[in-house]
């Protein structure tokens, strides 16, 4: 696996889904002596990886971890995709101003199951977790998260997805662009999206929901034209291959509930959380 830097070391992660864990079992008021306590790390140390991680303090932080930030989001940073796409929000909201531009790849290419298709691979610290990264010469077509299952698991999840294609390890390849997918460095990060059309659309719009926002998969099935396709919206959601860059974790139920998260929901709420945070420091 490799290290970008220190600044996206998994550790920041596997520290921060442990704190989750402390939160959800204590609850929010728990204090940040006693979550630098759970976490084996002084008070002082435990606030300088969370201030380092997320850009806000521990107190914070709590805020943004627990079970009601998702229903506080729908409430305060609902994005309405039509608005948000005539306003331009969908390039200015973009995720560490990455310049992200797409093609997909044709339905009788995909027919085909990646047939012909090279596909390189690596594994890479994130912030989080380990993070399955994929492309083709065209760009990134896959991430995954291992934070909730093993290795193993993660890599058979995505090759499965095109079985049919030859997989080559080429961390060296594929590490510019994982640099500037989690923001080392800024950067163009061009993504190939494989997938059916039906699913391509709904990745799409994922893409106009700006960071630190949330919408709702009724709301994307209106915007794509299906109004009552919600549940192959949900379904299309779920197999959304390239994880955080095509925002699949900022879609919501109508309730405010979390709904799935193909990595886990705990790396869904972490993602959110760190969104937030980032947006209001």
């Amino acid at each position: 696996m490799q290290v970008l830097d220190e600044d996206t070391h998994g550790y920041h992660f596997h520290v921060m889904r442990r704190a989750l864990d402390v939160i959800d079992a204590q609850g929010p008021s728990v204090s940040l002596d006693e979550l630098a306590s759970e976490m084996n790390m002084s008070p002082a140390h435990f606030q300088r990886v969370f201030s380092r991680w997320v850009g806000v303090s521990p107190k914070r932080y709590q805020q943004y971890l627990t079970l009601g930030h998702a229903k506080a989001l729908l409430e305060n940073r609902f994005t309405t995709l039509q608005t948000a796409h005539e306003a331009g929000l969908s390039g200015g909201g973009r995720l560490h101003d990455l310049f992200l531009r797409w093609e997909a790849m044709s339905p009788g290419d995909f027919a085909r199951k990646g047939e012909g298709l090279t596909i390189y691979w690596g594994w890479f610290d994130s912030p989080f977790g380990p993070a399955l990264v994929m492309g083709t010469d065209k760009g990134l077509c896959g991430i995954g998260f291992a934070s909730e299952c093993t290795e193993a698991e993660a890599m058979l999840d995505l090759q499965s997805r095109w079985p049919d294609a030859s997989y080559i390890e080429a961390l060296d390849r594929l590490a510019p662009w994982v640099r500037s997918a989690f923001g080392q460095t800024k950067g163009d990060v061009p993504l190939f999206m494989i997938g059916a059309p039906f699913q391509i659309k709904v990745w799409e719009a994922l893409m106009r929901i700006p960071s630190g926002h949330v919408t709702t998969y009724s709301e994307i099935a209106e915007f794509i034209g299906h109004p009552k396709a919600v549940r192959a919206v949900g379904t299309a959601v779920g197999r959304n291959p390239i994880s955080y860059l095509i925002p699949c974790h900022r879609a919501l139920r109508k309730s405010g509930g979390l709904g799935g998260y193909h990595w886990g929901l705990p790396v869904k709420r972490s993602i959110l959380a760190w969104e937030s945070a980032r947006a209001e420091a």
